[in-house]
């Protein structure tokens, strides 16, 4: 893990950025003390759980009947 002084850091940061995109960790330091960590985000979909939902929806029996309210349309 490469150690980067602050001042240096200042000058150097886009290469710095790319150097965490490409996976690499890259430590800050300011008066030879660590205080920033630079880190690649990863980011990753959660895989879909299937039979997850299974017993939380449930529809009435009446479901596909026809409204009340548009009895008169129907005719």
């Amino acid at each position: 893990m490469p150690q980067v002084d602050l001042a240096a850091a200042k000058v150097s940061l886009p290469e710095l950025i790319e150097a965490a995109i490409s996976g690499e960790e890259v430590l800050i330091t300011k008066d030879n003390k660590p205080v920033v960590k630079l880190v690649p985000i990863l980011i990753t979909k959660p895989r879909p759980q299937f039979g997850s939902a299974k017993g939380l929806v449930t529809m009435s029996d009446d479901f596909d009947e026809p409204l009340e309210d548009f009895r008169d349309y129907m005719s």
